[in-house]
């Protein structure tokens, strides 16, 4: 009986496996092409968007066009903390985007924005805050015609569930807070308060006492400022204008090197002389 002859044995299957590898890594290469493409589009967004906003210093909501564009860029949701944001992880993100940015401290600032701006929609509408990002951090300018009965620091408690908002926002990061506290020109002297210094100071001592005692601020993060008439933000030749200058503005500030920003609010209109008496 005749023995079959051995088969052949063929050295070119590993051939086989190797194009599917070249092949697999091609696909590789191509989806993190793309991916690069699309992150430096959206770098360029949050670029544009945040030097839009510190340059015009307009109120959230108003005229830059900061929300929507960096909502767009962002995308994804904000967890309670304030930190989260579905684009933040892994490669394509929305981290390398906040790195091509210049303003590092106010890119970082962005997602509490997001937070406060879905958190307070219905009182930023109603004119009885704004919410802005400056230089100086982000910016949530309480007004007192709505938080404070005039001439004096006791705060409204119609007020309260407002500031319970906010004092969620503050607690969910790690961030300094700064309150300070402005006024209009028309001077003031009472048997309370000698001047606009005093009142602007006890505005803002009376909103540190009650988010710290009421709504839980950590006290070690806080600093008060008053500014009496100094850093208006309209005209105090109407009372309109007179209005919008008399607030407390509770600044989230940034944590680059873990140092709070210590720059002051920009005077948008000179202090108006006071009248003669």
């Amino acid at each position: 009986m005749r023995r079959k002859p051995p088969e052949h044995e063929n050295h070119e299957r590993w051939l086989v496996s190797y194009a599917d590898f070249i092949t697999l890594l091609f696909a590789f290469f191509v989806v993190m092409f793309a991916s690069s493409q699309t992150d430096k589009g959206r770098a360029k967004q949050v670029s544009e968007s945040v030097q839009k906003a510190l340059s015009e210093g307009a109120p959230f909501g108003q005229s830059t066009g900061v929300t929507p564009t960096v909502a767009k860029v962002l995308g994804g949701t904000v967890d309670d903390t304030g930190q989260g944001n579905a684009q933040m992880k892994g490669p394509g993100g929305a981290q390398r985007a906040a790195a091509n940015a210049p303003p590092d401290q106010v890119v970082e600032l962005i997602p509490s924005l997001h937070l406060l701006s879905a958190s307070l929609e219905q009182e930023v509408k109603a004119g009885k805050l704004q919410i802005s990002l400056e230089a100086r951090g982000l910016v949530v300018s309480l007004r007192s015609a709505v938080f404070f009965p005039s001439g004096t620091d006791v705060i409204d408690p119609a007020t309260y569930s407002i500031l319970e908002k906010l004092a969620k926002v503050l607690n969910g990061i790690p961030n300094p807070v700064r309150l300070e506290g402005h006024a209009d020109s028309v001077p003031i002297h009472t048997q309370r308060f000698r001047s606009n210094w005093d009142l602007s100071a006890a505005r803002s001592i009376a909103m540190l006492e009650l988010l710290t005692t009421k709504f839980d601020v950590p006290k070690e993060r806080c600093a008060i400022v008053g500014y009496a008439e100094m850093a208006p933000v309209d005209s105090n030749e109407s009372e309109a204008g007179r209005a919008h200058n008399r607030r407390v503005d509770v600044v989230i500030q940034n944590l680059m090197g873990r140092q709070p920003t210590a720059e002051p609010p920009r005077a948008q209109h000179g202090p108006t002389p006071k009248p003669a008496k």
